[in-house]
């Protein structure tokens, strides 16, 4: 008799609602932890609330869509490790084996990832593999920081801010340019200006030069040109993209926004740096503005595609978007020292935690 063939599951439908159910948790948590002291879960307090933010939620969303139909064992085990590595962190993020599960759970994706990657022929097409791997270090080298005094907690946030920014940038990239061509060539337009594969080669080096640039470290105005740069160009690609040509796909104009976020990210870090001033609010642009816009948008229109074949509906989106766009702004404007604005803190925890919740029930009850 044949072998019965393994059943595999989709792993978005498992990762994304944990990702938004974690992202609506974690900060309301971090912000209790870092305005009043509370100690009960260290690890989502100080710089640690970034690393959870980067490796605990957006790594979760990254597995979701690159991962594919797996088996249920697979399945089981990745999302095991993952949830492991949030427990640990969140409990005891100094403990030596905290440190080494979120390392562990990216090294695993990767190779998971790896055959659905590996058969381009172009280096820009084999690209998200080596993002993942260097994803590790940052977190890897949160191990021997004590020892290490030349390299800070915040330079290892602003390598893996920086490294998340190309990672997003590539992954939008090659999301949005053949869904506005194909929107366009049902209306007899052509999109000329798909992938831009010059601009995205060129994002990657920059952007990949700028992370180095971080940690080595060089001197400060050399990743601040390498970001400005950047920023311009995620600007012009997304404006050759014509998305005003798409005004009925709301899904579309959503992951313009993050791509607008994006850029507005890059500059503002890099600008930031070339002034010698407080980097913090800028990065907030790109882990809050155009983290949550795309992931947001990834999210929903990978589950109403893959549920309904249409996509999201518009009042969805607005409801999931705008409480992001506006927990971004008041996180710009609470300032490098929140701690003086704790009223727009907490609404910029509010609203970032409506988003997600919005988007977990929606993923989980639209089925």
């Amino acid at each position: 008799m044949p072998r019965s063939r393994t059943p595999r599951l989709k792993s978005h439908r498992l990762f994304f609602p944990a990702a938004c159910l974690y992202a609506a948790v974690a900060l309301p948590l971090s912000m209790v932890s870092m305005l009043t002291g509370w100690s009960a879960a260290p690890g989502l307090a100080g710089s640690h609330h970034g690393h959870e933010m980067i490796f605990g939620f957006a790594l979760a969303v990254v597995a979701g869509y690159t991962l594919g139909p797996q088996s249920a064992r697979w399945l089981s085990v990745l999302f095991g490790l993952w949830l492991a590595a949030r427990l640990g962190y969140a409990l005891a993020p100094d403990l030596w084996l905290s440190q080494l599960l979120s390392p562990a759970f990216t090294l695993l994706l990767a190779w998971r990832v790896v055959p659905r990657f590996n058969a381009a022929k172009k280096w820009r097409n084999r690209m998200l593999v080596p993002l993942l791997l260097a994803l590790c270090g940052p977190p890897a080298l949160w191990l021997v920081l004590p020892i290490m005094p030349m390299t800070q907690a915040t330079t290892l946030l602003h390598t893996s801010v920086v490294l998340l920014l190309l990672l997003m940038t590539f992954m939008s990239g090659r999301l949005i340019a053949p869904a506005v061509a194909g929107t366009l060539e049902k209306r007899g337009m052509t999109l000329e200006a798909r992938v831009q594969p010059r601009i995205e080669a060129a994002l990657i080096l920059l952007l990949g030069a700028a992370a180095l640039t971080i940690l080595i470290p060089l001197p400060l105005w050399v990743g601040a040109a390498l970001l400005l740069a950047a920023g311009a160009l995620i600007l012009v690609r997304t404006f050759r993209w014509r998305l005003w040509l798409c005004p009925d796909r709301p899904d579309l104009l959503g992951l313009a926004a993050g791509t607008l976020w994006l850029g507005a990210g890059a500059g503002g870090l890099g600008a930031s740096l070339l002034l010698l001033r407080d980097a913090i609010p800028f990065v907030h642009l790109i882990t809050v503005g155009a983290l949550g816009t795309l992931t947001i948008s990834v999210m929903l229109r990978i589950h109403y595609h893959a549920s309904r074949r249409q996509p999201p509906p518009s009042a969805l989106l607005i409801a999931t978007l705008l409480p992001v766009a506006l927990a971004t702004l008041a996180r710009l404007a609470a300032g490098p020292s929140p701690w003086d604005a704790a009223m727009l803190l907490w609404a910029a925890a509010g609203a970032w935690s409506l988003a997600y919740a919005v988007t977990a029930s929606a993923l989980l009850l639209h089925r």
